[in-house]
């Protein structure tokens, strides 16, 4: 697409790391964004990048169909949808507590499948609508001792594969973004266990900058090595 002015972009997961670069690169780039977060008191924060805000906690269906149904009785045109939320949890899946790996997969995976799925007419409408997931490299090379996180990263990107395909029929183009370890704050907030030392990894503002180009440039992958 030659330009994201006039367009209107859905970030869920705003007020992250990652999806708050990305609102405020969107806004320089001339979308009018539309932010979610999953903790109401963290609404006002996104004020100076997003021009509607709403509350979506991926793990929690009754949220998801509130949200669902605030989009539709307000009559919220969507171009563009990234999914900028997640959680991680660390060690290994005899140490991975069945409640947090339920809890990682409905908003690493099946949430945003749930979202992505009743969105994908209306994100289509446009003629040039755009869905972005972050997989990350971790759905390249799952890893030992994030066998949870590997799983439901994977997951995604699997769904992003197979619906990528069946959303062209609505006119729209699905590009999974795969950054590698990038330093967010997601590790400092682990929802089980011990983040390892990944070392310096790269910078929001440089893996928001990328996916803002690829969706611009009419890009429809953004594998690990699109980031180095």
């Amino acid at each position: 697409m030659a330009s994201l002015t006039d367009s209107t972009v859905l970030v869920i997961g705003a007020t992250g790391g990652i999806g708050a670069s990305l609102c405020a690169a969107l806004r320089d780039a001339g979308a009018t964004v539309f932010g979610t977060t999953h903790v109401p008191e963290r609404l006002a924060s996104l004020a100076d990048t997003t021009s509607t805000s709403h509350v979506l906690d991926l793990a929690d269906p009754d949220s998801i169909a509130a949200f669902l149904d605030d989009v539709e009785s307000e009559g919220l045109s969507i171009d563009g949808v990234i999914v900028a939320a997640g959680v991680v949890g660390f060690g290994t899946a005899v140490d991975s507590p069945a409640a947090g790996f339920d809890r990682m997969m409905a908003i690493n995976a099946t949430g945003p499948i749930h979202v992505l799925s009743a969105l994908a007419p209306e994100i289509g409408k446009s003629g040039d609508g755009f869905i972005v997931t972050l997989s990350g490299m971790i759905a390249e090379t799952p890893m030992a001792g994030l066998s949870a996180y590997s799983a439901s990263k994977s997951a995604l990107h699997a769904f992003s594969i197979a619906a990528g395909r069946e959303f062209r029929k609505f006119g729209v183009r699905w590009i999974d973004a795969r950054p590698g370890h990038t330093d967010s704050g997601l590790s400092s907030r682990a929802i089980f266990g011990e983040a390892p030392n990944f070392g310096t990894g790269l910078t929001t503002d440089a893996v928001a900058a990328r996916i803002v180009a690829a969706i611009l440039n009419d890009e429809r992958d953004l594998p690990s090595s699109a980031f180095v």
